[in-house]
């Protein structure tokens, strides 16, 4: 009897030898999941069976892949930031260059008469292309850090389309552009932030004239639910590979329709519609046509 005790006792004690044992090992490899995280190094901790110290390494790993994702978009922002930066500096940098050049000139008397009324108007076009410029930039930068704050309403899409494209009417008029499309009489309402809505429109106008041909389309549809604003013109059209990146930040098409602007204008146009609940796509064909095409939910 009294060896049976022994016995048991004896393996008792072994148990609890291996199984202290076993908990040191996996309180090690804790410790070391967190040095690692300290470090900057992406090391996951395991644990055997499934009692507290497996609960625990559970809850570890969980703390360290939502880290290592945070970590990824964070460089992912650090480098996306560098090259805004890098593009910015340049696209800032040469029309500055430019409107000094013209002020230098100006201010030296080096022009006069005719040439000299030339060369305050070209530097007044280049101060307000900057300013036009820091302006898309400063909207893009709310737009993509989620500070953009907008001011949903019920408003008359149709009533306030018609009230954008009087505006261009002059523009319209100077360029030769005729203005084409179907806009109902009847109320249509909408969700939408006004002053939104007329910088997406003004955007997508503004490219056209730019781009386009001598032709301008603007309509807009409730289908379903679904509100459409159609914009087309005939002028270049877009490559089918660039189509699909338009909408990016900084993207310019060699020579269709982003060539000479900021490359910020269409990406401002996306997350304005988006932020609003809506989508936009574009269908293009080169020497033929281009085509947006933005959706809203229709206001009951």
């Amino acid at each position: 009897m009294t060896t049976a005790i022994l016995v048991l006792l004896l393996l008792l004690n072994l148990y609890l030898i291996f199984h202290s044992l076993q908990k040191r090992k996996e309180s090690k490899e804790i410790l070391a999941a967190l040095r690692s995280v300290k470090k900057g190094e992406n090391r996951k901790a395991f644990a055997q069976g499934s009692g507290i110290s497996s609960e625990v390494c559970f809850e570890i790993n969980e703390i360290l892949a939502r880290y290592q994702n945070q970590i990824s978009k964070l460089e992912a922002v650090e480098k996306s930031n560098k090259e805004l930066l890098t593009s910015l500096s340049h696209d800032v940098r040469t029309p500055l260059t430019s409107l000094m050049g013209y002020l230098d000139a100006l201010e030296k008397d080096i022009v006069s008469g005719e040439e000299k009324e030339r060369y305050i108007k070209i530097a007044k076009k280049k101060a307000y292309d900057l300013k036009n410029f820091v302006d898309a930039l400063f909207q893009w930068f709310k737009i993509n850090s989620n500070e953009m704050k907008l001011n949903l309403e019920k408003i008359d899409i149709n009533e306030v389309t018609r009230e954008i494209l009087i505006d261009f009417l002059p523009m319209f008029e100077a360029k030769n552009i005729s203005l084409e499309g179907s806009i109902s009489d009847d109320d249509l309402f909408v969700s939408l932030d006004k002053e939104a809505y007329t910088r997406i429109l003004s955007n997508l106008i503004q490219n056209a004239i730019a781009h386009g041909g001598k032709r301008l389309s603007l309509s807009i549809e409730n289908t379903n639910g679904c509100v459409r604003v159609i914009i087309s013109d005939n002028g270049e059209g877009i490559d089918p590979d660039k189509l699909p990146h338009i909408f990016d930040r900084l993207y310019k098409c060699d020579s269709a329709r982003s060539s000479g602007g900021s490359g910020l204008g269409l990406s401002i146009v996306k997350g304005l519609v988006e932020a609003q609940g809506g989508n936009i796509s574009a269908e293009s064909l080169v020497g033929e046509y281009t085509k947006f095409i933005i959706e809203f939910p229709s206001k009951d």
